[in-house]
């Protein structure tokens, strides 16, 4: 398969997990373009290997990991202490549900957020996620554990049990 044949398949996909990794449209857009680039620099490479799929989430994975380490500004919003999960969820309470639910997330450091989203939102177990990440799987637990044990300090996440 070409790289033009890959991005055609597999560029939205590839989007949507920006898109949830960085909770931004833009920068999730400048997040993929920036993976796709270095892709194409290393196709011959990504192609000899047993997954390609998987060397090039982990090549975008990385490259959101890499923004958040040279980061100039460590600003976080902190204004939800006062949300509360609706009793009964019609579509327009969901909707204001999911996004402060993304608000939260992206109060976490960028690692415990891209463990969440890659074990709930990309369904991989914890082996997954190691090899996605670069860590080993015990630090995945651990990164996991402490991530949803702040989500449910918050009061935000009351309900969220780990899964595996």
């Amino acid at each position: 398969m070409g790289f033009e044949e890959y991005v055609a398949e597999q560029g939205q996909s590839l989007l949507r997990l920006a898109y949830v990794l960085t909770g931004d449209a833009h920068r999730a857009e400048d997040l993929t373009q920036t993976a796709l680039a270095d892709a194409y620099r290393h196709w011959g490479r990504i192609t000899a290997a047993r997954r390609p799929d998987a060397y090039v989430h982990r090549m975008l994975i990385n490259a959101h990991l890499d923004w958040h380490r040279r980061r100039s500004s460590t600003e976080r919003p902190t204004d939800l202490a006062g949300w509360e999960p609706p009793a009964t969820i019609d579509p327009a309470e969901g909707i204001a549900s999911r996004d402060q639910l993304r608000q939260v997330l992206a109060t976490l450091p960028p690692r415990a957020r891209t463990a969440l989203i890659l074990r709930y939102y990309a369904d991989l177990d914890d082996a997954g996620i190691a090899d996605a990440m670069g860590v080993s799987v015990s630090a995945v637990r651990a990164t996991t554990s402490r991530a949803l044990a702040t989500l449910r300090g918050s009061g935000v996440v009351a309900d969220l049990t780990e899964t595996s």
